[in-house]
Parts: C-alpha cells; structure tokens; sequence
C-alpha cells in the first residue's frame, strides 16, 4: 500500500494457522518501492507546508475510531483467521484498539510545554523561555504477529497523533489486519502517503527500510534476536523503541486467595495459547500448596476447548506456526525427561495446535524454564522461602512484568522492592494490561516505554524558544 506506481515484486499468501486455509495474497515489495516509500515519507517530513495541524490530526483519528467501530465485526473475523486468537479475546483486543484511538486523541488535547525559568541570574535576566513539542520525522515500525490489530493502533496511531510519517511493516502472518486498518484511516482523511503499509520481499530488503538514514523512529515489537540487532545498525541520529518478550515470574504465598488466583494464573499463562510476551510462565508457590495450584490450574486448562479461532466456543486457539508447536512440544518432552512431572498435557493435539500444560519443578537449566516458551505451558515450582524464590524469577537475562499473590502487605511489598521487573501486579496476573499506563522491557526484554502516552511522547522532540527582551 504504496502511493504511486509501485509493481509488485511477488505475492506474499496468508494462510489460516489452525488449518493451513489460504486467506488472501498481498503484495512483496523489493528495495526500489522500499526507496519509492522512504522517499514519500521524507519528503512529507521536510516540507512543514504539509504537515497535518492538531485539529487535523483530532478529526482524522475521531473519524477512525467511528469507522472501527462500524467495521468491527468483519475486522475481528479477519484478525481471529489470520492470527489465531479465539474469537471472543480477539473482540476484546478490538475494544482496546477502538479505546487506544480515542487516547491518541487524549494524547493530542493534552500535548503542552513547559516554561523554563529565566531572570533568576545576570545571566538569564531580560529572557522567557518555554518549549513546545514537534515531529520526530520518519517512523517506521515492525510490527509482531500475536495481537494484529491493538499493536497496530499502538504504533501506527502514535505516529498519525503526533504528527510523523509513518511506514508499517506488520508481520508476515497477519499482514491483513494492518492493511484493513492502515485502509481506514485512509477513508477518515488521512493522505495515503501519510502512513504506508509494506511487506518486503526478503530480510535484506526489511532490514534496508530499518536502517535507513531519513527514519527518524523506528518501533519495533518482536524477538529479542531481530530488535536488538536491528538496533545495532540504526542510522546515526535515529530513536527506537524495542519490545520483546519475557519469561514472565509469579510468586504465590501460602495465604493467597486461591479462589481468585487460580482463575486468573490459568487465563494469563493460556491466553492466546501462551503468545503473549509477559503470559504466565514460571510461578513459584509455598510448599505446603504447590501441587495444590499446579492441579487447580491442570484442572482449569483441562475445561478449555482448544481449536477453531473462529468459533465462539473455543478457548485456545492454535500455535501461529507448525514448526512452533513442535519446538513447544520439544521443550515439554526436553523438561519431562530431565525430572520435571507433567500435571497435564497431552503435546500436540494436530499440527497447529498444543493442549494446555502444566509442568511441576521443572529443573533450573531447561529450555522451559530459562527461556520464553511462547506457547500454553505453565511451569509451577515449590519453595520454602520467599527470598529464594525470587532469586530464581530474577535470575534471567530478561525482565518485564511480574505478579505476586498474597493477602499480607509486607509480602506484597517485599515481593515489590526485590522483583527485576517493570511492573509488578499484587493479586493480579503477569499479562495484565490497559493501555495507557507504561509498559516496558527491561534488559534483554526490551528499550523504551510502551504505552500510547509514552509512545506519543518518544515521537516527538521538544523544541525550546528563548526570547531576549529588555522589556521582560
């Protein structure tokens, strides 16, 4: 979705990951419509005749948020058959896409600088000062697989809110919904040109938008492996935001509310069959009711209907890729024979999908509990004492969100003060969310600050004017 005559390069097939089912081809763009793009974008950036005013930018996203509203049915359908996600979470991801373009325009309404103090020295006397705030320039942004619409609005309507250019490329498995979307803000008013949507035809051809020197913030939501070496050939000059994923660590004391607890540890580390960068993974639990939880939480998952994104029914849906589900089903089998029990789970159920598994006291050097499985598998560990166990949730090179379950305070806080984590959540699971608030990777999980506020705020520069007058 290049402005312009751009000729196709190849076709790029979206299949369905539950049943292989082609969905729709899109077009692969090579380095030339990649130069075509940057070109479009920088040319927009330079001229300030056309860049889009406050009030512009409110009445284009007020319209989008309308026409996500009246297209959320057929938007929904599209994301469930290409992503995966069951239908009913992926209703659920539209609400906070719809709700995440209406921030965007919080965003703008609330955009403001500051005064800095002048006259307080000989040398500052006779002057005023303040700062307003002005467009990065270029974005362009990378997007992952596991949530084809919300991660779309978090990058795209960012960029559209603080005024940038910007170039998408969404992930090869769920380009659709970021075309459909990209395509409506297009119908509320925005210039094509202002926001492109591409899927190169190769690695070289991504990596040459990437590093590009006319990007001015490049976004990235995926592995660790691809961003932190994508970031490694930024351009001189050029911001970026990095996020990935983490191996996220619960702690549960002996006096947790089980009743409340169980429920939400069994969603957080199944939804969306485990494919999301902060799902309950490893959680470390007293002794004295470890294989009490690890059984509760079998029994939860075993009640889930895994199968058909699409169908109202279903709870878990499939893995995004075959060769996923048997590199899952490997870590399971590595943990099992290295000592660990399997409480539930019966491995693959079909190519695309794995049944929801629980693992007890899988040993510290498997691949299941040193690395983000990325699939519906929840390790439980038993532990005598607290500050052990959250030796063990820190002693990963990865941190992101944690969770403690506890009805004493001082557990609460001392979990708090001593977790490596960006967010911590008493009595509430690793995945827990809205929009608005900051949301970031620490160490190898990540760069920058998450969040649409927070990504409004990285894609602009603060731009300060100093007035010298002896009538001040």
């Amino acid at each position: 979705m290049i402005t312009g005559n751009i000729k196709a390069s190849g076709k790029l097939d979206v299949t369905a990951p539950y049943d292989g089912q082609l969905i729709a081809t899109v077009d692969k763009v090579d380095k030339n419509a990649i130069d075509h793009a940057l070109n479009i974008a920088s040319d927009l950036y330079n001229d300030r005749s056309k860049w889009l005013s406050a009030d512009k930018r409110i009445e284009i996203l007020t319209r989008l948020s309308a026409l996500m509203e009246d297209n959320a049915e057929r938007l929904i359908l599209i994301s469930a058959q290409e992503g995966g996600k069951p239908l009913n979470d992926t209703k659920v991801e539209m609400a906070r896409a719809i709700d995440g373009i209406n921030n965007c325009i919080e965003c703008i309404r609330n955009n403001h600088g500051e005064e800095i103090p002048m006259g307080l020295n000989a040398a500052s006397m006779n002057r005023l000062a303040f700062t307003s705030h002005e467009p990065i320039g270029v974005v362009v942004a990378v997007s992952a697989f596991n949530h084809p619409i919300n991660l779309i609005v978090h990058q795209v309507g960012p960029a559209v809110a603080s005024g940038c250019p910007v170039i998408i490329k969404p992930a090869d498995d769920t380009p659709l919904s970021c075309y459909e979307l990209v395509k409506l803000f297009h119908q509320a008013g925005l210039p094509e040109e202002w926001a492109q949507v591409v899927s190169p035809e190769s690695h070289d051809v991504a990596e040459a938008l990437v590093t590009d020197s006319r990007v001015g913030f490049f976004s990235f939501i995926g592995s660790a492996r691809v961003g932190w070496m994508l970031r490694s050939k930024l351009a001189p000059g050029a911001r970026c935001a990095l996020e990935h994923g983490g191996v996220a660590p619960v702690i549960v004391a002996a006096d947790a509310d089980l009743q409340s607890a169980l429920p939400m540890l069994a969603k957080g580390g199944f939804y969306h069959a485990g494919q999301v960068c902060v799902s309950v993974q490893r959680v470390f639990v007293e002794k004295a009711i470890a294989r009490q939880v690890a059984e509760k939480i079998a029994e939860l998952g075993n009640k889930m209907t895994v199968g058909d994104p699409t169908s109202a029914d279903t709870d878990i849906g499939p893995i995004i890729r075959h060769s996923e589900t048997n590199r899952i089903n490997e870590w399971v089998e590595e943990a099992i024979n290295a000592g660990a029990e399997r409480i539930s789970g019966s491995g693959k159920i079909s190519d695309s999908c794995y049944s929801p598994t629980v693992l007890f006291n899988p040993p510290e050097n498997t691949s299941v509990t040193c690395k983000e499985i990325f699939g519906p598998v929840i390790c439980v560990y038993e532990y005598e004492d607290i500050d052990e166990a959250i030796k063990r949730a820190n002693s990963l090179d990865v941190s992101f969100q944690a969770a403690v379950y506890t009805s004493n305070l001082d557990t609460a806080m001392h979990a708090y003060k001593q977790l490596n984590a960006s967010a911590v959540m008493v009595n509430d699971f690793t995945a827990f969310r809205v929009d608005w608030m900051p949301f970031a990777g620490l160490r190898q999980s990540g760069m920058g600050v998450g969040g649409i506020p927070h990504t409004f705020k990285d894609m602009q520069i603060e731009k300060m004017i100093v007035i010298k007058s002896g009538k001040l």
